[in-house]
């Protein structure tokens, strides 16, 4: 799902504010807006989706009554381009008049302008001032500006000045300006830094990661206050235990830290702020960070687009360029590329807050978006924009639809092909499972195909995708949210024989059916980890899940995590009748949660606890509840403990779920876990217990899941034998990877997989 948090519904207009439109937006833990955090670079951080809240305009005419927005909310305040040219290349900025020079350009939009100073600037003025621009032969202005504020008291520190109702020919010749430093090599886009996808603070790590950049010569960016230098990691000094770095540029006036740096690894990028420094010339020195972060360049798949799909917008800024209809090239779930023109004055940092989206079929879908990057004019004299956008509220689950479909064609999703799904089941020895018959399903079958068109409906929260044929359903694969940052993927079989295309590769069906339901999760900015209950006996999925989880598990337990487990079978309708003197039980206070959390905590690993939502602030799965319930679906967690003498021994984690989301119920499960060494001896208690909970719930049966080696309990319980299947559980980190995991044991087999999951 991609999120929007807006407090306002999704039709809210503009907030007026003293006569001005403007746009609310999301703050940080600081107060100050992640994104517009004055005098400073922020180094974001999480999902590639973005969190930014924004009033959703209700109509393009909404949008048109109020251009030009205010340049604080138009782009974002290290928009454009950054510069590092010097002398006949440099660009100057002159205030009050053409002959008040105060120093080079850094960073140039049409929104706004970072200058470093060659002597001391009186920032305090809150005024708007005549500003004037002088490069390369030309001088621009006056054009109104304002200081933003910034820590100007720091030697060798930029400042920012927003630029105000600057006009459609101004705009242009500040791009024209732009457009001839990019040319000539001084020039550079300034977009937002990339998304932190991963944090390391081992220093032992941290040694080995920047010694290996050091040993391969890869490149990064400095950046400090609206300047960027790109530079080099020569080497890290171990008898110093400094950082030796080399810079293309002079860094010798770029004053103190604190400097942030983007260097590139062998297969990720990593970010680190650097607290101290010491600039020297080209040459450049400093401590081992104490935090690194990992970032990537792409988290989405990008897929070309269907032929007509095409984006209409304004441009937040000048009314008089009107509404433009551009052709979109390629597409994710979080950006897309579009054809545009040099005349349409477009560049990064620029936020366009309403981007209506037109599909071949006739679909409207409404975005926000943020323009990463514009290249120079191609010989056709179009030039590509890359956006990175994200839906309104109301057209979430159409965008994710659309997107899902676009990269995965050769799939479809359930309600497509809902007649012939169960024969896909029955076909396939899906119901032979734990040594159960189809008939035992039978009464399942109407709850089924509901939730199959349901599925459909709601992307949020399921993608049951289908790969047709002219047979009908060829195979499926199901995967939905179960948990907070949680996809649970499940029910997954195939057709035996193979459909009479020609030039089918062995392992297609499956390798697409893969790719289509754990690239779905992406569009969720939740989305932390995938888990599945998966059976290790058959040979597709031992290589597709369970070989895949142990090598990673090896490699970094905190990304993987795999065992064998037993899901045993309880009937709500076979009480033990037994008294259970001495034991009373009832749900957990908020003490016994706390107790509880820290049990497993200490007994189970952390991906485990953050995967299955068994932290202290997510142990009662309201969020989750909270999202199924609002689309009319079961989801619940209760938590009952046992206690002797007052004192809690033992406690049940019992989850329900909707029926039909998974023919098998796998969300209708218990737990338990001992408080104490007297908590095996309620375990019997507490399976009454449960038995009388799901009971309550229309429930007919339910599983327990057992991660011990099960004992005298179980059988003196009433607890039947069920399948043994492997708990696997990975990081949404490791979903590209594991992909291309997919890939190499699925297409260009000998054979098709053979496939049953639960």
């Amino acid at each position: 799902m991609i999120r929007t948090y807006s407090d306002s519904p999704p039709n809210a207009a503009p907030l007026e504010q003293g006569g001005t439109t403007v746009l609310a937006i999301s703050t940080t833990a600081s107060g100050v807006p992640q994104h517009r955090r004055r005098g400073r670079l922020i180094m974001e951080g999480g999902n590639p989706l973005s969190d930014r809240r924004s009033v959703e305009f209700r109509s393009r005419d909404a949008l048109f009554n109020v251009i030009p927005l205010p340049p604080a909310e138009a782009a974002l305040d290290d928009s454009g381009y950054s510069l590092h040219g010097t002398g006949a290349d440099a660009i100057t900025c002159s205030v009050g008049t053409l002959d008040g020079a105060i120093g080079v350009v850094t960073r140039l939009s049409p929104t706004v302008v970072w200058v470093m100073p060659k002597g001391e600037v009186d920032t305090s003025d809150a005024r708007a001032l005549p500003v004037y621009l002088s490069g390369c032969g030309v001088t621009l202005g006056p054009i109104r500006g304002a200081f933003i504020r910034t820590d100007a008291e720091t030697a060798g520190t930029p400042v920012g000045l927003q630029l105000a109702n600057v006009s459609l020919e101004q705009g242009r010749q500040i791009l024209t300006l732009l457009a001839d430093a990019l040319k000539r090599g001084v020039a550079e886009p300034a977009a937002s830094a990339l998304p932190v996808q991963d944090t390391i603070d081992e220093a032992e790590r941290i040694r080995a990661i920047l010694l290996a950049i050091s040993t391969a010569g890869n490149k990064g960016v400095l950046r400090r206050m609206g300047r960027t230098v790109r530079l080099v990691l020569e080497r890290y000094n171990a008898e110093t235990e400094q950082l030796e770095w080399h810079a293309e540029d002079p860094v010798t006036d770029w004053g103190e830290a604190p400097y942030d740096i983007d260097v590139i690894g062998h297969n990720s990028a990593y970010r680190m702020r650097l607290e101290a420094g010491t600039p020297g010339g080209q040459r450049f020195t400093s401590p081992l960070p104490d935090v690194l972060f990992r970032i990537r360049h792409r988290w989405h798949r990008r897929s070309p687009a269907p032929e007509g799909v095409r984006v209409t917008f304004h441009h937040p800024l000048w009314r008089e360029q009107g509404e433009m209809e551009r052709a979109v090239l390629d597409l994710s779930f979080s950006g897309m590329c579009i054809r545009c023109r040099p005349e349409d004055l477009l560049f990064p940092g620029l936020l366009p807050p309403l981007l209506e989206l037109h599909t071949p079929d006739g679909q409207s879908i409404s975005l926000r978006g943020e323009i990463r990057y514009v290249t120079s004019a191609r010989a056709d004299g179009t030039v590509l924009c890359g956006l990175s956008v994200s839906p309104y509220s109301s057209d979430e689950a159409r965008w994710v639809r659309f997107v899902s479909q676009t990269t995965n064609p050769n799939t479809c999703t359930s309600d497509v092909q809902e007649e012939g799904l169960w024969d896909v089941f029955t076909l396939s020895g899906f119901f032979s499972l734990a040594n159960k018959s189809s008939q035992e399903f039978d009464a399942l079958k109407q709850a089924f195909s509901h939730m199959a068109k349901r599925a459909a409906e709601v992307p949020q929260l399921f993608c049951q995708a289908v790969w047709p044929s002219e047979r009908g359903p060829e195979a499926t694969l199901s995967i939905m949210k179960s948990y907070r940052h949680t996809w649970m993927g499940h029910q997954v079989a195939k057709r035996p024989g193979k459909p009479a295309l020609k030039g089918l590769e062995p392992g297609r069906i499956m390798h697409d059916l893969y790719v289509r339901c754990f690239e779905h999760p992406q569009s969720d900015a939740d989305f932390r980890w995938a888990v599945a209950y998966v059976e290790g006996l058959n040979p597709w999925i031992a290589r597709a899940h369970v070989r895949y989880g142990e090598r990673h598990m090896a490699a970094n337990p905190e990304l993987a995590f795999t065992r064998k487990v037993h899901m045993m079978d309880v009937y709500t309708h076979e009480q033990t009748g037994r008294l259970h003197e001495g034991i009373t039980i009832s749900p957990a206070t908020s003490a016994e949660l706390t107790l509880l959390t820290d049990h497993i905590a200490h007994s189970r690993p952390s991906c485990y606890v953050e995967a299955l939502d068994f932290t202290r602030d997510r142990i009662d799965m309201r969020a989750v509840q909270g999202q199924w319930n609002t689309f009319g679906l079961e989801r619940e967690r209760e938590i009952l403990i046992a206690r002797r003498n007052g004192v809690a021994v033992g406690a049940a984690v019992l989850e329900l779920g909707q029926q039909g989301t998974n023919l098998y119920s796998l969300l209708d499960m218990a737990r338990l876990f001992p408080l104490s060494d007297a908590g095996p001896s309620t375990y019997v208690a507490l399976v009454d217990a449960a038995r009388r909970w799901y009971a309550a719930r229309h429930r007919r049966s339910f599983h327990y899941l057992c991660e011990d080696d099960g004992g005298q309990y179980v059988q003196d319980a009433g607890i039947h034998a069920g399948p043994d299947p492997y708990m696997w559980i990975i990081s949404a980190k490791l979903i590209p990877d594991y992909l291309e995991h997919i890939s190499e044991v699925s297409i260009g087999r000998r054979s098709a997989p053979n496939t049953r999951q639960g």
